[in-house]
């Protein structure tokens, strides 16, 4: 039997894809085949042919374009932002470029020496921008760049990484601009470098960098992506460690003319690496942009986005998640009201109520800024206090009294509502709303003005807590999936010392729970009063 050499067919099956796929992608093929590429290696090679593939077939290049109109082109895309996006990368832009990517980049490249915080709700292309858009534009600008990519792990960082590595490979425009820039023996995963001298690096949060170099060069363009996890986030000291390690060692490996430091994330929590770096460094960029406005559900990206596409998040995820995800208001944990001390319970009869009371704390703007319209309505159950229902929305005056109007109708004829409301907030406006209201329910609320005390507000939401520690607060099960009291139980969760989150939901809830107050009989029923006679040891007889 004749021994069939394999060797010349490998190589000529090699040759075949190199022709489609480029070289690098070959050599990456070559060395994986020799060590018997695992499933994940597999799926490496695939994901970096497909984009290669897409930076190929993508671009248009126009082959009358003069050499003239090429050099006009070039400086125009080194002077704007989106028409540089256009020529070179309209496969990854997938719209038009917003204007707040432009304002961000325009502050960036001015700067040398920037450090800032790119806080964009999730969706909003912030990742390709910093990693991918931004660095090759202050390239083009013969500026040196020496970007360093730094990901949660190492295998995050390279994704991230081989996105504009591929496109110097394969984009046929950055190619006919700026010629070839693969550079054999300087491309492989994790780091490269092209012929016209971008440099580009990978690695995982908390890496060594000492002695982070090519040659002569240093990094000149770092950028820090999602970097904060769900274990991270969970122990304070890594993230202060992490904080540190950003300060002391990766920023200071930068030590030339250029050396901007970009840390890119949503805020999905209340305390992360940004917001350390931030308290130590006020004087860092702090550029935040909102996914959508609360209130009338307008995109910020208005090229890419519709209001129906956010309204109908919120009602997937709920409105405390997508706060946190797309809007960069995360769901607070209470460190003085806790989880732990809302409780869940079916709701007694309403007729069973000793009393039923709601009280509207009003806000007269309807902006994504403003205060909320909250209106807590509590019943009065033997010596506990329930939440019957409730409305948290930052909206116009007009929906809350409708929501008022609407929740009086739904009540059967045994049971009566009493409205309240702080005298100082009325006005023409208010009183104007409400009598508008009731004229087309065709109901009367006959909602009362109360004097709130001048106490601090903090001390008097501070007041509930005795009843919530000591379980005499229920919240009605059906309103587990509420929005507007999840919204509202996490103002409750945000109050601290020092606090600057919203509180117009726990300061209504306050106002309900001292009126009803009034009516509870401590003498009989619910609290037994001890009485007898005592020993001279104090031993009850």
């Amino acid at each position: 039997m004749v021994a069939i050499n394999h060797k010349p067919c490998i190589s000529a099956i090699f040759f075949m894809i190199s022709k489609k796929i480029g070289y690098n992608t070959l050599s990456l093929l070559k060395s994986r085949y020799k060590r018997k590429m695992n499933r994940q290696d597999k799926q490496a090679v695939e994901r970096y042919r497909k984009k290669i593939e897409r930076a190929r077939q993508s671009v248009y290049v126009n082959p009358f374009e003069t050499s003239q109109e090429q050099k006009a082109a070039i400086e125009r895309a080194r002077k704007n932002y989106a028409f540089m996006v256009k020529r070179y990368f309209p496969h990854l832009a997938g719209s038009e470029v917003p204007d707040f990517h432009i304002t961000h980049v325009n502050r960036v490249k001015k700067n040398k020496t920037y450090k800032g915080f790119d806080v964009e709700g999730r969706g909003l292309a912030k990742s390709m921008k910093d990693t991918v858009l931004l660095p090759f534009w202050l390239w083009i600008n013969k500026e040196p760049m020496y970007e360093v990519i730094i990901g949660a792990s190492q295998e995050k960082a390279e994704l991230l990484l081989e996105d504009l590595r591929a496109e110097f490979e394969a984009n046929p425009q950055i190619i006919a601009d700026f010629g070839e820039q693969y550079n054999q023996g300087s491309w492989e995963k994790g780091f490269y470098v092209t012929k016209g001298g971008f440099i580009g690096q990978a690695l995982g949060r908390g890496q060594s960098v000492r002695g982070l170099r090519v040659k002569k060069q240093r990094p000149t363009y770092i950028i820090t992506d999602d970097i904060e996890t769900s274990e991270l986030i969970k122990n304070p000291k890594r993230l202060r460690e992490t904080a540190n390690w950003i300060e002391t060692s990766l920023i200071p490996t930068m030590d030339g003319d250029y050396r901007r430091y970009i840390h890119a994330n949503n805020r999905w929590a209340v305390i992360m690496v940004m917001t350390i770096l931030k308290e130590k460094h006020p004087d860092w960029d702090w550029y935040q942009v909102n996914a959508y406005d609360p209130v009338t559900y307008a995109p910020a990206w208005k090229e890419k986005y519709t209001p129906d596409y956010y309204r109908q998040f919120e009602k997937d995820i709920g409105t405390l998640a997508a706060m946190s995800e797309f809007n960069n208001q995360p769901h607070v944990e209470g460190e003085i009201f806790k989880e732990s001390m809302i409780q869940w319970a079916k709701l007694p009869a309403l007729n069973h109520f000793k009393i039923i009371i709601g009280h509207w704390d009003a806000a007269y703007s309807g902006s994504a800024s403003s205060d909320y319209n909250a209106v807590v309505v509590m019943g009065l159950y033997n010596q506990d206090f329930w939440i019957i229902d409730g409305f948290c929305k930052q909206c116009r005056m007009r929906e809350a009294v409708a929501y008022m109007c609407e929740f009086q109708r739904s009540l059967p004829p045994t049971v009566i509502a009493h409205w309240q409301f702080e005298s100082q907030f009325w006005n023409d406006e208010v009183e104007r709303t409400i009598r508008e209201a009731e004229r087309e329910y065709r109901i009367h609320l006959n909602i009362t003005k109360k004097q709130n005390p001048r106490t601090n507000k903090y001390d008097r939401i501070l007041s509930l807590h005795p009843y919530y520690q000591n379980g005499r607060i229920y919240y009605n099960e059906r309103l587990k999936s509420h929005a507007d009291t999840q919204v509202g139980i996490s103002q409750l969760l945000g109050i601290e010392p020092g606090y600057k989150s919203h509180d117009d939901y726990p300061d209504a809830q306050e106002a309900v729970a001292k009126e009803l107050e009034k009516y509870i009989s401590y003498d009989s029923g619910g609290f037994q009063i001890l009485q007898g006679n005592y020993k001279p040891n104090f031993e009850r007889l």
